[in-house]
Parts: C-alpha cells; sequence; structure tokens
C-alpha cells in the first residue's frame, strides 16, 4: 500500500469522531421539529426550550475543547477513547429522556466528548500526514462531518437517531488502539525509537533509513529540543511575543468566521428558517437531507484541491460567495414572505441555500479545523487548537441561542449579521492570512516570526524546508549502491 493512502486511510477511520458532530448537527433539526418531540418537552418556551437543547450541545463542546488541552498525558489515541466513553454515556442519557431534564444533561456530556474530538481529531491527523497531502487528510474531519449529516436528515422519530449515534462512537473507540500513535507526540514523550518507526511507517513502508523519514525525524526532534529547553507551556503563553498572539488572533478569526457565516443557524433551525416564505417543516427537512448531499459534495472538492489551490484562496473567495448567497436570500424573504409565497421565490431560495452549503464546506468549513491544526509548534499544538476550538463552540452556542428568537422576532433582517461578516471574513483573510499550503509543521514558528503581518501576496519558502528532489537522487543512489537496477528503483518509486 502506498504510504500516501495508508495515512489517508487512516485519517478516514480518526474522522469517525467527527462524523458524531456532523450527525448531531444534522439530527437536531429533525430532532427538535418533530411532532412527538414538542409534545413532550417544547409545550412551554418553545424557541428558548429548542435553543437550549441546541446551546447546551455547544458549550459542552466548548468545555471539552477546553480540557482536551491538559490530556497530552494520554497521548492522541487515549484521548480519543476516553472522548467516544463520554459521549457514549451522553447518548444513552439523551435516548433514555423521558423529561427535559435529562435532554439537557445528556446534551452537555455529549457534548463535552464531542468537544474532545473535535479538538483532538484535525491535530491527530496533522501529524501523521506528509506535508504536500496534509491539507487532504486534516480536511476528512469536515468531510466526515457531512457524511454524519447526511445520515442524519434521512433517519426519522427523534429516539432512534439519537441512539444511533451511539454506534460509531463505539466503534471508534474499539479499534483506536490498532492504528499508529502521532509520532510527534512520541518523540515529545522520550519515545523517539518509537516515534521513528511511525514515521517509517507512515512515510516508507517500515524503512527507517529512508532519506525523507531521516530528514522529517530530525525536524522533529530539533523542534522538540528547542521547545524542552524552555519553561512549561501554558495558555498564556499564546498570548505572549508577536508570533504566538498572531498565530493565537488567526486561529480565534478562522473559528469565529466560520460560525458567523450563518451555516449554524441554517444546519441547527433550517425549519424556521425555511418557514420565512412559506416552506412546509416537512418540505423544509426533505431539503435539508439534500442539503447535506451538498456539503459532501463541497468537501469532497475540498479534498481534491486544498492541497494544490491553497487555504488563502479558498478562504477569501469562499466567504464573498457566502456574503453574495445571504445578501439574494435576504431580498427573497422580504419580497416573498410567508404571507405572499411564491413557487418561483421558494426554488431560488432554496437552491442558493444549497449553493451556500456547497461552497462553505468547500472552503470555510474544513479550513476552520485544518489551518489551526499547522499553524502551532509540537509544545503550543494542544493549547492553540484548544483555544480555537472554544472560540467555535462559544459563537456556536450564541448562534444556537440566539437564532430561534431572533427568526421570529426580526425574520429576514437577522441575516444583515452573516452579509456583514461574511465580506468582513474575506477582507480579513485577505490581508493577515500567510499561505501554509507544503509547509512542514516545524517550519510555522519561522513563517511566524519571519514572515510580515500585513500578507496580501503570500508566498515564503522557509530554510528548513526539505528537498524532496535532493531526497529522491538520494534513495537512488542508495538503491543503485546495493545492487538494484534503474528499472527497479523506477519501480519502486512508483509503489511509493
Amino acid at each position: 500500500m502506498k504510504s500516501g493512502v495508508y495515512q489517508f486511510l487512516v485519517g478516514c477511520f480518526a474522522a469517525i469522531g467527527s462524523f458524531l458532530f456532523g450527525y448531531d448537527l444534522g439530527v437536531i433539526a429533525e430532532v427538535v421539529a418533530s411532532d412527538s418531540f414538542k409534545t413532550l418537552f417544547l409545550q412551554n418556551n418553545g424557541d428558548t426550550r429548542s435553543g437550549t437543547v441546541v446551546a447546551l450541545f455547544t458549550g459542552g463542546c466548548f468545555c471539552g475543547a477546553f480540557l482536551a488541552s491538559y490530556s497530552d498525558p494520554l497521548g492522541r489515541r487515549g484521548t480519543i477513547l476516553m472522548a467516544c466513553c463520554i459521549f457514549v454515556v451522553g447518548g444513552i442519557i439523551q435516548t433514555a429522556g423521558v423529561v427535559i431534564a435529562m435532554l439537557y444533561v445528556g446534551r452537555l456530556i455529549a457534548g463535552l466528548g464531542v468537544g474532545f474530538l473535535t479538538m483532538i481529531i484535525p491535530i491527530y491527523q496533522a501529524e501523521l500526514s506528509h506535508r504536500k497531502i496534509r491539507g487532504k487528510i486534516t480536511s476528512l474531519q469536515q468531510l466526515f462531518n457531512a457524511i454524519g449529516q447526511i445520515f442524519a436528515t434521512w433517519i426519522g422519530e427523534w429516539r432512534i437517531p439519537l441512539a444511533c449515534q451511539i454506534v460509531p462512537a463505539l466503534f471508534l473507540g474499539g479499534l483506536i488502539f490498532l492504528f499508529p500513535e502521532s509520532p510527534r507526540w512520541l518523540c515529545d514523550h522520550d519515545r523517539a525509537e518509537e516515534g521513528l518507526r511511525t514515521l517509517a511507517k507512515l512515510h516508507a513502508h517500515g524503512d527507517v533509513n529512508d532519506p525523507y523519514v531521516i530528514a522529517e525525524y530530525e525536524l522533529i526532534q530539533s523542534q522538540i529540543a528547542e521547545e524542552h529547553s524552555q519553561k512549561k507551556i501554558g495558555y498564556v503563553d499564546l498570548f505572549k511575543g508577536w508570533p504566538n498572539l498572531r498565530r493565537t488572533i488567526l486561529v480565534m478569526a478562522i473559528q469565529a468566521s466560520c460560525q458567523m457565516t450563518g451555516v449554524s443557524a441554517i444546519q441547527y433551525f433550517s425549519p424556521q428558517i425555511f418557514a420565512q416564505i412559506g416552506i412546509s417543516t416537512g418540505e423544509s427537512l426533505l431539503f435539508q437531507g439534500v442539503t447535506a448531499i451538498f456539503a459532501f459534495l463541497g468537501t469532497a472538492v475540498c479534498i481534491l484541491t486544498i492541497d494544490s489551490v491553497g487555504r488563502r484562496p479558498l478562504e477569501i473567495y469562499g466567504c464573498l460567495f457566502l456574503c453574495i448567497t445571504f445578501i439574494i436570500n435576504a431580498a427573497i424573504i422580504k419580497v416573498f414572505p410567508a404571507t405572499a409565497p411564491s413557487t418561483g421565490a421558494h426554488w431560488a431560495f432554496v437552491v442558493l441555500t444549497w449553493l451556500f452549503n456547497f461552497v462553505f464546506f468547500w472552503t470555510s468549513g474544513p479550513l476552520s479545523w485544518s489551518i489551526p491544526a499547522e499553524l502551532f509548534g509540537t509544545a503550543m499544538r494542544l493549547k492553540g487548537v484548544s483555544w480555537g476550538a472554544m472560540t467555535s463552540f462559544a459563537f456556536n452556542t450564541m448562534i444556537g441561542q440566539v437564532t430561534p428568537i431572533a427568526v421570529s422576532s426580526i425574520g429576514w433582517k437577522y441575516y444583515i449579521v452573516f452579509i456583514v461578516c461574511n465580506l468582513e471574513n474575506s477582507i480579513f483573510f485577505w490581508a493577515f492570512l500567510p499561505e501554509t499550503k507544503g509547509l512542514n509543521l516545524e517550519d510555522m514558528n519561522e513563517l511566524f516570526r519571519d514572515h510580515p503581518t500585513f500578507v496580501p501576496r503570500s508566498h515564503w519558502v522557509p530554510s528548513s524546508h526539505i528537498d524532496e528532489d535532493a531526497l529522491v537522487y538520494a534513495k537512488r543512489e542508495k538503491a543503485m549502491e546495493s545492487g538494484k537496477t534503474a528499472a527497479d528503483v523506477l519501480q519502486l518509486e512508483r509503489a511509493n
């Protein structure tokens, strides 16, 4: 098996944890709109209670993301296992819920588990990946998120979908230790030889003498030695010195901007939003199922393009397109409200919502997890990604609590918030987001130390950049010295 394929498959398995998050995003719209759920839980203060059901889950995610920053002693795999166990407990409580308090508690505990997973999985994926395909592998988190939404939106009755989410958590937790630990975590915890063997398994079919493996191993060891010579890293260090503060601001901005695209409002409360132009709940849930398919297709396109197009263009032009879709949809709601329905307006609104989801999952969605996972060095990666994830879940919680009330109170004017935010996001990324395509994780400290803050045209080559052409020639010379023919060497290169 080619090393890139092996890394991709490991990344797919880890991304099952993101399936849980996507599944919940999809299933909650179905749950809060189902008649049996409304009868049992939403007889009084329906808008407030439905908002709380959503917000408690994302509030739990916030807490999980914070606690995950202290999970380093467990390793990446141990943290994933613990998170799955927490999620299963929350899923069981939700499924068995007979009073609203049980649902609240179950949502909070399940959110805690998802918070651990959504923070640790992109880190695990990034640390296992070759720099040239790192974007593809970290984007798998969003692909499986979309797959989870597809599964959720085509399942009826509220208890069954809440119970189904327990199964993938058991599967992921039960099998995670069959997969390799992060080589960077191993090297950082005095298990350098095991880290070298893992690198060789990931990149060279187990050949610890492979030139690329040796070069990558030396880069990792060099950075870890430098970090160990300094004092222990805490949250306060994220704000010390401009290089660290700059990365922290970027991570927070990326995650906040992702939520302020308006995607969570659409995912959580699509029936209420569609109702503004006279679309029934049954139709809106059907349309939401198709929306999930477009989300999957968008993420698939992201995986195909992220490592060739780069991160910056996707963020900049993606946010501009999302801004345009909200402008048009706000106008449709204003001109064709539910009291004056129009079939043409209905379909225009629905198609634009589908396009919004396709582009979001091509651009901002996957990148909100891919970019933060690659910006920090080994010592600060958990804290930095945790801070970004907490920002995401804080904004997600706010959107979940505010949206049903805002949609009921001000209708189309609520869209103005997302129009302004998407435009601002695009300008911000154009001005301040450096391109990280093709860089090693160990290059990021140098990037943020030496690269200017204002980066309207971002191109930078690190001094430690691995010359892969030179490594290819080194491999060929080594193979020829061992008696292999030129044809044998070419065959080996194709296999890798």
